[in-house]
C-alpha cells in the first residue's frame, strides 16, 4: 500500500510533529515534577476548577486544525504541495504556545535527569501517536479516498488532534519511567541506609502536623553549643531528601543527626525510620493537616505515631500535648515519654510576645528559668521548649541551653520579618496547616501601622477544607487589608470573614500573588505590616 518514500515522508512529518509538541510539555511536566512525579497528583491539578492546561490544549488543537484545513483548501493549485503547506500551523502555533507558556509556573521546571528522561518519552509516545494517525489518515486516503484530491491536500489534518491528550501523553511517559527510576532510587536508599547504619552518631528523628522544620533547626542550634550537629536541611523529609542530605557528608565527624519526618500517606513515617533507625524521636503535634490523603484524624494519629515504632527502644519520645497526641503510648513502644505542654515536665509558661520576639519561662523539669529568643509568637515558645526538653535529657546544661535559644535565628520563610522601605514583611510562605496560620495572624496583630494578609488559604485538609478556611477568613476580621489569591479556596475565606462581620470593601479576590503584589505595591505605605501567609504550589493553584 505505502512505497518506501512514503514511510520515509510519514515518518519525517510525525518526527517533526512529535519534536514540536513534546517542547509544549515545559509547563505540565514542570506541575508533574512538583507533584513528586505522581500521575494521580498530576490528574488532580489537571482537572483541578480554574486550570486551563485542558482549556489551552484544546485552543492549540483548534487553531491549528482551522489553519490547516483553510490553507489545505486555499493552496489546492499547488497540487502534492498543499498537504506541506498546511502543516506550517503547526510549527508556528506550538511556537506561540511555548513563548506564551514561558512564565506560566510560579516554580520552573528542573531538568533533573529523571525530568529529562520524561520528557524523551514523552516525546516517544507523542511520536507513536503521530506516526499512527499520519499512517492510518494516509491509508484511508488511499484505500477509501483515493480520487478525491482535497483528501489527499488535508491528509495530516489529524495531527492536530494530539493537544487534546497532552496530559495522558505525560502520564504515560512517567509511567513508562517509573521503573527505572524505582530500581535506581532502591539502589541509592540502600547506599544511604548503609551509610546511615554504618554513623557513629546519635539520631534523632522529628515530625508532626506542624512545627518540624523550626523544632529541628532549634534542637540543632541548642545541641550545637556542646556537640557537632548536622540536620538535614529545608524541609528535606522524605527517604530521597534524607539521601540526597547526607550525600557527600562524613557523618563520623557528627555527634548528632537530626532527621525531619514529613509523611502524607500511612507508611511514610516507618518507611523513614526503618532508613534513619533513630534514637529519640519529638512528636511536634498532630492537627487536621493531610486530612485529604490520610482520611481521617485517627488516620493521622496512626501515621505519626509510627515513630514511635521506628524508634529504637529505651530512647526519648518527646510529646507536644495535644488532644490528639495524648492517643500516644511512647510507653507500648519502650520509650521514654517527655511530656512538653501545660501538664508535662517541660513546657514555656507566661509567654509575652512582641515585635521584638518572645519572652517566657522555661520549664526543665524542676527548674525554670527567664528565656528571650528573637523569635516571634507564642507558638514558637511551645517549639523552643519541645527541642530543649530532648537537649536538656541528653545532658545539656541550663546555661547552655538558654545560651543556644538566645542565638536562635528566625528560619526562612516562616515568620521571618524583613523590612522593606519601611514596611515590615512577614514571610510566612511555608506555613500550610491549621495551627501554623492561626498562630501567624496572632504575631500580625502585634504590629502597629495597618495590617495586611495575603494567602490562598489552606490545602490538604480533606473534608475539613471548607471549614477549616471559613475559620481561617473569620480569625481575619479586624485587618485592614486581605488580598485573597486563586479561586480554589479563597471563596470559603471570604465567605468566612464576611460572616463573621468583616468588612467587604478590605477583601479582594486575585488571580496571581504578582496581581497581589501590584496591589501591595500602589497601597502600602511605612509602617504597614504584610503577612504572607501560605504560598501555594503551582499544582495547587
Amino acid at each position: 500500500m505505502f512505497e518506501w518514500y512514503m514511510i520515509v515522508e510519514y515518518a519525517g512529518v510525525a518526527l517533526g510533529a512529535a519534536i514540536l509538541y513534546a517542547l509544549c510539555a515545559g509547563r505540565s511536566l514542570g506541575a508533574l515534577q512538583q507533584a513528586g512525579y505522581s500521575g494521580k497528583k498530576y490528574a488532580a491539578w489537571v482537572r483541578r476548577r480554574g486550570n486551563m492546561v485542558r482549556s489551552r490544549g484544546t485552543l492549540l488543537a483548534f487553531l491549528i486544525a482551522l489553519s490547516s484545513l483553510v490553507l489545505g483548501i486555499c493552496f489546492s493549485f499547488a497540487g502534492q504541495w498543499a498537504a506541506y503547506v498546511a502543516l506550517f500551523p503547526i510549527l508556528l502555533f506550538t511556537v506561540i504556545f511555548c513563548i506564551a507558556d514561558r512564565r506560566a509556573l510560579k516554580v520552573p521546571l528542573v531538568h533533573t535527569a529523571r525530568a529529562n528522561r520524561i520528557l524523551a518519552l514523552d516525546f516517544f509516545v507523542l511520536l507513536v501517536a503521530a506516526l499512527a494517525l499520519v499512517l492510518g489518515a494516509n491509508a484511508l486516503y488511499r484505500l477509501v479516498w483515493p480520487q478525491v484530491e482535497l483528501v489527499g491536500h488535508l491528509r495530516y489534518l489529524p495531527l492536530a488532534a494530539l493537544p487534546l491528550v497532552f496530559p495522558e501523553c505525560l502520564r504515560l511517559a512517567n509511567a513508562l519511567e517509573k521503573p527505572f527510576s524505582s530500581a535506581k532510587n532502591k539502589r541509592y536508599l540502600a547506599a544511604a541506609r548503609k551509610k546511615l547504619r554504618a554513623a557513629p552518631c546519635v539520631k534523632v528523628a522529628v515530625t508532626g502536623s506542624c512545627g518540624k522544620t523550626s523544632v529541628k533547626n532549634f534542637l540543632a542550634g541548642i545541641l550545637g553549643e556542646r556537640y557537632r550537629v548536622f540536620a538535614t536541611p529545608a524541609s528535606y523529609n522524605t527517604p530521597l531528601g534524607i539521601a540526597r542530605a547526607i550525600e557527600g557528608e562524613d557523618l563520623s565527624q557528627y555527634d548528632f543527626f537530626i532527621a525531619e519526618m514529613g509523611a502524607r500517606h500511612k507508611g511514610d513515617i516507618a518507611e523513614l525510620c526503618e532508613l534513619v533507625r533513630p534514637d529519640h524521636c519529638i512528636v511536634t503535634g498532630i492537627c487536621p493537616q493531610h486530612l485529604e490523603t490520610f482520611g481521617t484524624v485517627e488516620g493521622i494519629v496512626a501515621a505519626k505515631g509510627e515513630i514511635l515504632r521506628g524508634t529504637k527502644e529505651g530512647g526519648f519520645a518527646v510529646i507536644g500535648q495535644d488532644e490528639y497526641t495524648a492517643r500516644l503510648d511512647p510507653a507500648a513502644a519502650g520509650l521514654k515519654k517527655v511530656a512538653v505542654g501545660d501538664h508535662g515536665e517541660f513546657g514555656a509558661f507566661d509567654v509575652r510576645c512582641s515585635p521584638a520576639g518572645i519572652e517566657f519561662k522555661l520549664a526543665l523539669g524542676i527548674l525554670q528559668m527567664p528565656v528571650h529568643s528573637r523569635l516571634l509568637g507564642a507558638h514558637n515558645a511551645q517549639n523552643i521548649a519541645l527541642a530543649a526538653a530532648l537537649a536538656s535529657k541528653l545532658g545539656m546544661e541550663k546555661e547552655e541551653i538558654t545560651a543556644g535559644i538566645e542565638k536562635l535565628d528566625f528560619i526562612p520563610h516562616r515568620l521571618q520579618p524583613i523590612e522593606a522601605g519601611g514596611v515590615v514583611i512577614l514571610d510566612d510562605a511555608y506555613n500550610a496547616n491549621v495551627r501554623g496560620a492561626a498562630a501567624a495572624l496572632d504575631v500580625l496583630r502585634l504590629f502597629g501601622g495597618r495590617r495586611f494578609v495575603v494567602t490562598p488559604g489552606l490545602v490538604e485538609l480533606g473534608v475539613l477544607e471548607e471549614t477549616e478556611n471559613a475559620a481561617l477568613g473569620e480569625k481575619m476580621v479586624g485587618l485592614d487589608r486581605i488580598l485573597l489569591i486563586g479561586s480554589t479556596l479563597v471563596t470559603a475565606v471570604r465567605r468566612g470573614y464576611l460572616s463573621a462581620g468583616g468588612i467587604e470593601e478590605r477583601v479582594s479576590v486575585l488571580p496571581s500573588l504578582d496581581a497581589a503584589k501590584a496591589v501591595l505595591a500602589e497601597e502600602l505605605m511605612p509602617g504597614d505590616t504584610v503577612l504572607f501567609l501560605n504560598d501555594l504550589p503551582d499544582i495547587f493553584n
